[in-house]
């Protein structure tokens, strides 16, 4: 690995001796200008951090740091602070700068930051790095993460998806099946035909057949025409079933034989239907064991689980939050009209030592409530629920992590009431939600004003 690259720009022989000591046994290459021209002469976008003076004869630390950065846009400084100049030190750090450090300062604390600051550009280059790749690879929108979990479920996605194999997302609420499901399907030969996602669980019974294979003019009360159904409409492309574990066994043998026959029956019709549909599914619970408790048929879950597909929980993956974090920071930021640069170290702490039960939608939850409620130009603490700041969370005990994840749902839930005066189209629509689908899930969860 090549020695880091440290450009100290002061005036001051002092501080280069200061500088060469501290070095002297360190991996890093120490590279020293004295003024503007050799700043401007000796810097490249090869170095990764740059220690300068605020106060430079014939200009000033800011003025060069402009400069600079110019040709560097990713360029890191640190500048050096005496007293009396710290207002100027924060404006530097308005206009870009990583940190200040203020005279005369300890040895360990500049190393200290010079690690930080090198730690926290090569994590932002290996995303930028990793995102062109997957670019290149993939159409994957909003899949964040440079992790090794997360890395090996892109590549089986990349594997699967020129087949027109069935595949099985499996993984907790949150993880983000349906983002995989439509990766599948963005790189598949499918891309440009059809792509329709059908929560199962969102649906009363009555209206799954009816939505999925369609029906015939009187084929019931209500049925005044002919009606295509999600399989019809979606021939040559892609369906995706989220939580199917939730689908009736009278659904189940019928989609068992849109696999197996590649055809469909509308309801009130004598003829059958010939289809190209690639099925995708997802569950949070485990299949087999619904099979095993007879409430899952055996012979569709073979046939769905030919390529399976287990996500990773965000606990599986926590060197992945803090690029999720700046992401969804940005996001809402924008999206509220707020100025946040960034979060404070504590902040991060607690979303480290974080469980996330949720997983990378609690974690959204987290940072867009957290964009809310700041004051100020960085999150912080104060920012966070208690439930985050209290400390680590307990062990999740067996059994209890679906009742924790309902618990949160709900209070998503009442949260967005409470907020749009219980209004329930406003709140579905600030929750992304059906008015329907909400409605579904208040009577589920017994919410009532």
């Amino acid at each position: 690995m090549k020695n880091r690259i440290v450009h100290l720009i002061d005036d001051e022989k002092i501080i280069h001796d200061i500088f060469k000591r501290i070095f002297k046994n360190e991996p890093y290459d120490l590279i020293i200008s004295e003024n503007k021209s050799q700043a401007k002469a000796n810097h490249s976008p090869r170095v990764d951090v740059v220690i300068m003076d605020l106060m430079i004869p014939g200009t000033s630390g800011i003025e060069i740091f402009k400069e600079l950065k110019k040709t560097d846009p990713d360029i890191k400084t640190i500048f050096l602070t005496a007293f009396g100049t710290i207002e100027s030190a924060i404006e530097a750090i308005k206009l870009g700068a990583a940190d200040y450090l203020q005279k005369p300062f300890n040895n360990t604390e500049l190393k200290h930051k010079i690690e930080r600051v090198i730690k926290e550009k090569n994590i932002y280059k290996e995303n930028i790095q990793l995102k062109k790749v997957l670019d290149q690879r993939f159409s994957f929108e909003n899949i964040i993460g440079k992790s090794r979990a997360l890395r090996k479920t892109l590549s089986i996605v990349e594997s699967v998806s020129k087949t027109s194999s069935t595949v099985l997302i499996s993984g907790e609420s949150g993880t983000g099946k349906e983002l995989i499901a439509k990766a599948i399907y963005k790189n598949s030969d499918r891309v440009g035909n059809p792509f329709f996602s059908f929560n199962s669980s969102n649906i009363p019974e009555t209206l799954f057949e009816s939505m999925l294979f369609g029906y015939k003019k009187g084929a019931f009360t209500g049925a005044y025409s002919d009606k295509k159904g999600i399989f019809e409409e979606a021939d040559t492309g892609t369906i995706f079933f989220d939580e199917i574990a939730s689908l009736t066994p009278e659904t189940q043998a019928k989609i068992l034989r849109v696999i197996q026959e590649k055809e469909i029956q509308p309801l009130g019709d004598n003829k059958v239907i010939k289809l190209d549909v690639r099925i995708i599914a997802a569950t949070n619970v485990s299949l087999k064991q619904k099979v095993e408790q007879n409430e899952f048929r055996e012979d569709l879950y073979y046939r769905l689980n030919i390529i399976n597909i287990v996500l990773p929980t965000l606990r599986e993956r926590k060197e992945d939050i803090p690029l999720l974090v700046n992401h969804f920071l940005k996001k809402y930021s924008e999206e509220n009209n707020k100025k946040i640069k960034g979060i404070d170290n504590k902040f991060m702490e607690y979303l480290m030592d974080h469980n996330w039960p949720g997983n990378i939608r609690e974690l959204e939850n987290t940072i867009h409530r957290a964009v809310i409620l700041s004051n100020s130009d960085m999150l912080n603490p104060d920012n966070l629920p208690n439930e985050i700041k209290n400390g680590k969370p307990k062990e999740i005990k067996k059994g209890d992590f679906y009742e924790q994840v309902d618990d949160f749902k709900k209070q998503l839930i009442l949260d967005a009431l409470n907020k749009n005066k219980w209004l329930q189209k406003n709140a579905a629509e600030s929750l992304g939600l059906k008015p329907t689908t909400l409605s579904e899930l208040m009577k589920r969860m017994n919410i009532q004003k």
